[in-house]
């Protein structure tokens, strides 16, 4: 059996949602709360899981995450592992058993402009590249997807599996060392804020596809091998309204990465784009992720 494996933060998302922001020292009082397990790596695997599900042979691949988080008994860990299917999917997770608190995030949501400002709060001790070496060696070489740890582990995948494919998600542009980590990667995933502040950075060295979102604009694609570039538009769907935009991106990458597993002969870029950009869409009409698969099987 192959595997695919996300290495990232796994969060404990609390989200509030507001009529507008408030300034400094004002009160308002929260039209809704809504708490769930978030983080992008973990988020692209569940809408991962549930399209691999819509399809014959969805045992041929074990999705896996490789976060750190707090003691096994802690609920937190409880309510994770039910948001992805049990167990199997953190057993390659590194567990600070000293700690009972995961990694936290509050967004603020304005209903009015569908934006959002979010804290973030971890006080776990980040992975380290010896606890991320044992993980590898232990998949061997069947890991599938690798975002961002580190350039070292990134280079011992190169050297130990030279068959690994390793994708990039490049989100935050002032976050030193992530344009390193791209130039070795199969995959790079784009965020609009990071290609407006290096447009004229190359990546194609080792990358086979260039990804990013543009929001209302919809999405693009880029093959450096050919030189083709793809665009997809937003999708647009009457008179339904943005309900809920986070994870949007981690939505996204899990419709790219499910085009490359499982359509690798039968669908082009420009129809991964399509898929990926679509599926994306129908996640921001809901909150939250349940039923993205099932619903991508009916159209």
């Amino acid at each position: 059996m192959k595997h695919f494996v996300g290495v990232g933060a796994c969060y404990l998302d609390t989200i509030l949602s507001i009529p507008h922001f408030v300034v400094e020292d004002e009160k308002l009082r929260a039209s809704s709360i809504a708490r769930r397990r978030g983080g992008n790596c973990p988020n692209t695997i569940e809408v991962l899981q549930q399209l691999i599900e819509q399809r014959a042979g969805a045992a041929e691949l074990q999705a896996n995450l490789v976060a750190v988080l707090p003691n096994r008994d802690a609920a937190a860990v409880n309510d994770i592992e039910a948001s992805l299917g049990g167990q199997s999917v953190l057993r390659h997770c590194i567990y600070r058993e000293d700690q009972v608190e995961p990694a936290s995030s509050y967004i603020i949501r304005n209903t009015a402009t569908s934006s959002r400002t979010i804290i973030n709060y971890n006080a776990l001790q980040e992975m380290t590249s010896a606890e991320f070496k044992d993980i590898a060696d232990t998949l061997g070489n069947e890991a599938g997807r690798i975002p961002d740890v580190s350039l070292e582990c990134m280079l011992y995948l190169r050297q130990q599996y030279p068959g690994v494919k390793i994708s990039v998600e490049l989100e935050n542009p002032a976050r030193e060392g992530l344009q390193e980590l791209a130039l070795h990667a199969d995959v790079v995933f784009f965020s609009k804020s990071w290609a407006l502040v290096s447009a004229e950075s190359d990546y194609s060295a080792a990358a086979s596809l260039l990804c990013c979102t543009w929001g209302e604009d919809g999405a693009w694609a880029y093959e450096p091998v050919s030189g083709m570039t793809h665009h997809a538009a937003a999708h647009h769907f009457g008179d339904d309204a943005v309900v809920d935009t986070i994870g949007a991106g981690d939505t996204f990458i899990a419709g790219i990465l499910y085009g490359m597993l499982f359509h690798s002969q039968d669908w082009r870029c420009a129809e991964r784009l399509r898929f990926a950009n679509e599926i994306a869409g129908q996640k921001v009409l809901q909150e939250g992720f349940a039923g993205l698969g099932a619903l991508m099987a009916e159209v």
